[in-house]
């Protein structure tokens, strides 16, 4: 039988030791604050290169074209995923590839974005040439402004990085960290400066989740139909409650003989209304309805929804029509069901 306590090493684990608890809690906590103090590091000393690579992605007429090798080449990856999620057209280009090949990837108005550490990375430096002679402008992302790569390079990014979180093995950690939240902070500043919405950034994740999320509307959600809790203004108390209980949607929306909304007998008011009167069961509604509701309309985002009940604490809102008829209603538990609750606009 297995054992399931134990662990399966794929490297050499003869001279393996488990370090005691408070020693590796201290190095996973010197790492992060290693990698922490390098971001903040980094967001200070940002400034007029910055705007200078902003400006220049947004004038860019063709595409973003990012590169870097190893592990630097994984965050490239990434990158260039958010920026296309952001609106921004971007591809990735294998350094190794592109002296192989690859390189028609790039074109004239296109705009490479080189990511390394050192600025000495070979396959990355070998590439500049040949975007030059196609006058393809280059930004380095680097820690060695001074480098071949930086010498080469019509931007430079510094990220600043004076040792990996690491120090025995310089294993790319902090570098590859604090490239990965500069192609972040780029990507998004420049989705601001287009004026990126919403709406906008939902069309580019069309089968996603997330996108399917944002745009919900509020008449693909609500209950309709004979699902509809309604009762007129003259109607008993008693007979409300059966409707609420019936709809089980938490309330009743009080409609008068023409169809329009006037009011709302939530499970709340219902409770007050029994503690405040002696035998209220055969009063009409009216008296204990909630005049004049918070409404939505079938267009609206679901997203509104969400945040309209948040603002006001309500769990159900009329959905009404242009005629302020109810045609529709949306439950709190409808948009947390849908993926609109807390965690919402997580990946």
């Amino acid at each position: 039988m297995p054992n399931h306590g134990s662990f399966v090493s794929h490297g050499d684990s003869t001279n393996s030791e488990l370090l005691p608890a408070p020693e590796l809690i201290r190095l996973a906590r010197d790492v992060l604050r290693w990698e922490a103090n390098c971001l903040t590091d980094l967001a200070e000393q940002l400034g007029e290169p910055f705007v200078e690579v902003v400006r220049a992605i947004l004038a860019c007429r063709g595409k973003l074209v990012l590169t870097g090798m190893g592990k630097m080449g994984s965050i490239a990856h990434k990158a260039t995923a958010t920026f296309c999620s952001l609106g921004t057209p971007a591809v990735y280009l294998h350094p190794a590839d592109g002296l192989h090949g690859d390189l028609g990837v790039a074109a004239p108005g296109d705009l490479l974005l080189a990511l390394s550490n050192s600025g000495q990375t070979e396959e990355v430096a070998a590439l500049l040439p040949y975007l030059h002679r196609r006058g393809i402008p280059v930004v380095a992302i680097t820690s060695r402004p001074g480098s071949g790569l930086g010498g080469q390079a019509d931007f430079i990014l510094n990220l600043g990085i004076e040792r990996e979180a690491d120090p025995i093995t310089a294993a790319p950690t902090a570098s590859t960290t604090a490239a990965l939240a500069l192609c972040d902070a780029l990507a998004v500043a420049v989705a601001r400066c287009r004026g990126l919405t919403a709406d906008q950034f939902a069309l580019f994740h069309p089968g996603g989740f997330l996108g399917r999320r944002l745009l919900l509307t509020v008449g693909e959600l609500m209950h309709s139909g004979q699902q509809l809790p309604l009762i007129g203004p003259d109607e008993t108390l008693r007979r409300a409650i059966v409707e609420i209980t019936s709809k089980a949607l938490g309330a009743v929306f009080v409609v008068a003989k023409e169809g329009k909304l006037v009011g709302i007998l939530t499970d709340g008011d219902l409770r007050r209304s029994l503690t405040r009167t002696a035998n209220p069961l055969d009063e009409p509604v009216a008296r204990h309805m909630t005049i004049d509701p918070r409404t939505i309309t079938a267009e609206v985002k679901a997203v509104a929804a969400l945040q309209l009940m948040e603002q006001h604490a309500i769990t159900v809102l009329p959905v009404i029509n242009r005629a302020n008829e109810p045609v529709g209603a949306v439950h709190l538990h409808d948009l947390v069901q849908a993926g609109l609750g807390p965690g919402f606009g997580t990946a």
